[in-house]
């Protein structure tokens, strides 16, 4: 029988331990298969599917994700409501290591990535407002709630990677106005849009990027070790939000794809 959910988590391998009765499934996509089988598990009384981005072993660098492959699994499960935790650095002084960030847009710098499911036609998704209003609610107000230092809106700035920003980059960035650094929201988020599912990221700030302070760098020892240890306080953030998504959706991005001829069946 064909395993069903209806919301997804996209993240790092940490949340396993939190899905009740957790069980593997195996997703074939025409995309290839996903970062690692997705794992299936209850939340509230409702199933949420997992994929760790990098794969459970972190074999996966940023710019070789199965991001189409992770999202057409997800949706073909049943799941319609996905939340993206990931890891950030801080654009602002204020977002210092801890902080958290739950943006409401998006800025595409990666170069060479796939970032649509579509090949031919002409199929333009709306994309001005790249992430779920209803989710960034929940998520923002339920961090607060928790007392996590939160901010609940800002703009995310995806790099290619894997290195991290030069000094120039970084000011280049911040003088800009926008907020937080990553390697991975992009194609992600636009993908999710192409699916016309709920996009929620989660952006947990570990580091100060190169430019913000004088004589500040980024090491990845250090990210991971920021990261590491709100691991535990991040699960258990994504798990309320995920009980306190609404079951039936009330946010445009279920019609994102209203009156566009597609040039695929969507799962």
């Amino acid at each position: 029988m064909q395993q069903t959910a209806t919301l997804g988590v996209i993240g790092g391998s940490g949340l396993y331990a939190l899905l009740e009765g957790a069980r593997e499934v195996e997703v074939a996509t025409p995309y290839g298969p996903p970062s690692d089988p997705l794992v299936l598990g209850e939340v509230g009384g409702r199933t949420v599917a997992f994929v760790p981005r990098h794969g459970h072993d972190h074999r996966f660098p940023p710019h070789r994700i199965p991001y189409r492959a992770n999202l057409w699994a997800l949706r073909s499960l049943g799941v319609r409501q996905v939340l993206a935790p990931c890891a950030v650095g801080g654009l602002r002084a204020e977002l210092g290591p801890g902080s958290l960030v739950v943006p409401d847009q998006l800025v595409d710098r990666t170069s060479g990535r796939t970032q649509t499911f579509h090949e031919t036609g002409a199929v333009h998704v709306p994309f001005a407002e790249p992430y779920c209003p209803t989710g960034r609610a929940v998520a923002a107000r339920l961090a607060a709630e928790a007392g996590w230092p939160v901010t609940a809106a800002g703009t995310m700035v995806v790099v290619e990677g894997p290195r991290f920003s030069t000094r120039a980059e970084s000011r280049w960035f911040s003088a800009q106005g926008w907020d937080v650094v990553n390697m991975t929201g992009h194609p992600e988020a636009v993908l999710a849009r192409e699916l016309a599912l709920c996009y929620t990221a989660v952006a947990l700030v570990t580091d100060l990027d190169a430019g913000v302070e004088d004589g500040q760098t980024v090491t990845q020892a250090e990210v991971f070790r920021v990261f590491a240890d709100n691991t535990a306080r991040l699960r258990t953030l994504l798990l309320d939000v995920l009980a306190a998504l609404p079951e039936q959706r009330d946010c445009p991005c279920g019609s994102a794809l209203d009156g566009i001829a597609l040039d695929l069946e969507l799962p």
